[in-house]
């Protein structure tokens, strides 16, 4: 049969690679009011809901379509370095060491030598703030601003000071820390022109909020966007021990999955069987699991989409044609249709290259399908495969996550990277 438009396309549209794809993470504090909570540590890897704190910061920012990060590091660098070799291996990443601390400005300054894009996104790594960051870089590209402030509103509050907006969005003052009734707060994300802070003559220390942002309010272009998505700031005992409450995971609760929800389910090992270390090259190679059929009509009857992602880097690597792969995942589609159920979807990477963001477990094809189905809530989306690297995918696209024992039966559950497990997807179905 053939293949309707954007059904099986492995490359996203020119729209869906966003403006800004670039972001600086501040990691290199001292976290001194947090030295006695956590003694060891840099406070951005302090645990929180049995994770380093700075997987949060990171998956938030893979979400919203960040394809290259820079570490800004400092104190203690080298665990900051192997837990993200280590967690974050197929990271498009590179680190910024501050052989002695040069403040927030010298920091970013450093950092911005290693960007390459025009306009970069700056976060702090002990600071979580769920921003909308396209209609963030949309206010900054259309004013044309040097930088663009994240600001959280906040009532009855006195640790942080006050950001004054003009009614255009234009950056007034700054106030002082003191008790404000209500207030919009700095909350620590910008959007920085790169090119021309670095054409700026600027000391190797200094402090990016007073001695750039404040001091030269009233001749850059600054605009602030209010934002009133979650934020924690984790530098404080007290806010420290709130985050691990609020950042536990939702539970993934079956009964309460209705037609408003998305499943994106992994081909090899959870549909069919799988060749270990090799790659389905033909149709006639191609063997569903038992049961996997009318597992797939339960499942088409209640979700509102079903979608298939998949890593196929066989074709990338030459080993077999996209021609063959197209023809497998038609029949495949066609088999399951004939038996009630439906594949509304499917969305496979070729790229050989490890860090590519459309790979799993980068997150770009959730996003992809998320950018050609609007309607796609990733809050309310379940991602089901065999192996660790599809709930990574999941997580990092901000997806519950299912895992099937198909492959791997002696995978460790509970992990904090999967919701559920199965032993296969008629098991899930049936749980459904």
């Amino acid at each position: 049969m053939p293949i309707k438009p954007n059904e099986n396309r492995k490359e996203p549209n020119s729209s869906f690679r966003g403006k800004v794809g670039e972001a600086i993470i501040l990691a290199g504090g001292l976290g001194t009011r947090l030295r006695e909570t956590i003694p060891d540590l840099p406070k951005t890897l302090a645990p929180v809901a049995e994770q380093s704190f700075l997987k949060f910061v990171i998956r938030q920012l893979l979400s919203q379509g960040i394809q290259k990060f820079i570490f800004s590091l400092g104190y203690k660098h080298e665990l900051v370095e192997e837990f993200l070799e280590t967690h974050f291996p197929v990271l498009q990443k590179k680190y910024c060491i501050e052989e002695e601390p040069l403040g927030t400005g010298g920091a970013i300054q450093l950092a911005c030598t290693k960007a390459t894009e025009e306009n970069v996104l700056i976060v702090n790594g002990d600071t979580l703030f769920k921003i909308d960051l396209a209609a963030f870089t949309n206010l900054h590209l259309q004013t044309n601003a040097d930088c663009c402030l994240a600001l959280k509103p906040m009532k009855s509050f006195d640790r942080y000071g006050a950001v004054e907006l003009a009614s255009d969005g234009r950056v007034v003052s700054f106030k002082e820390k003191q008790f404000y009734k209500q207030g919009n707060i700095n909350g620590g994300v910008y959007l920085l022109n790169r090119k021309k802070f670095l054409q700026e003559t600027l000391p190797a220390k200094f402090s990016f909020e007073k001695d750039w942002l404040e001091k030269k309010v009233s001749e850059k272009n600054i605009y602030g966007f209010v934002d009133d998505g979650y934020f924690i700031d984790i530098g404080v005992p007290e806010d420290y021990l709130r985050a691990q409450q609020d950042l536990t995971p939702v539970p993934l609760l079956l009964k309460e999955i209705d037609k408003s929800w998305t499943v994106f389910i992994d081909r090899d090992g959870v549909i069919n069987y799988e060749k270990e270390n090799d790659y389905i090259y033909n149709w006639n190679e191609f063997k569903f699991y038992e049961d996997v059929k009318p597992a797939m009509k339960i499942i088409a009857d209640m979700f509102g989409k079903v979608i298939i992602i998949s890593n196929q880097r066989g074709v990338g690597k030459g080993l077999m044609t996209e021609a063959a792969l197209l023809e497998i995942q038609d029949k495949m589609k066609s088999e399951i249709e004939k038996a009630g159920g439906r594949i509304d979807r499917i969305y496979y990477c070729t790229a050989v290259n490890p860090y590519d963001y459309f790979r799993k477990p980068n997150p770009g094809m959730a996003l992809q399908a998320k950018n050609e189905c609007p309607e796609i809530d990733l809050a309310k989306t379940v991602m089901v495969g065999n192996k660790l690297s599809d709930m990574e995918f999941g997580r990092n696209a901000g997806t519950h996550t299912v895992y099937l024992k198909t492959t791997h039966p002696h995978q460790s559950f509970p992990h904090p990277d999967i919701d559920l497990c199965f032993d296969s997807l008629m098991d899930f179905a049936k749980a459904l």
